[in-house]
């Protein structure tokens, strides 16, 4: 048995901050569109711009997610590879 409990506790802790389904809304659309600003996701899921950015401050925390600036607008886009693996085979109809 793996002794590095270090590991686990990492993985447990991304899977925390996905488990949640506003945030896997989030990661799922970046995903889809290649990612996408603020603004977009509001319209995307009607919530207000002031929870969305709450939820990508924890996945920005986790190292899930990354925002690249360009003026006043933030696009952001997945950058942990794990979650680029691991969404389409949890939304996959096997």
């Amino acid at each position: 048995m793996d002794n590095d409990f270090n590991k686990y506790n990492e993985v447990a802790e991304m899977l925390k901050i996905l488990a949640h389904p506003v945030r896997l809304c989030i990661v799922k659309g970046l995903l889809e569109n290649g990612g996408c600003n603020v603004s977009h996701m509001q319209e995307c899921l009607g919530a207000p711009q002031s929870t969305i950015s709450q939820h990508l401050q924890k996945l920005r925390s986790a190292g899930i997610v990354t925002g690249s600036r360009n003026g006043l607008e933030i696009k952001y886009t997945v950058s942990d590879e794990r979650v680029k693996v691991l969404l389409p085979i949890l939304f996959s109809k096997i």
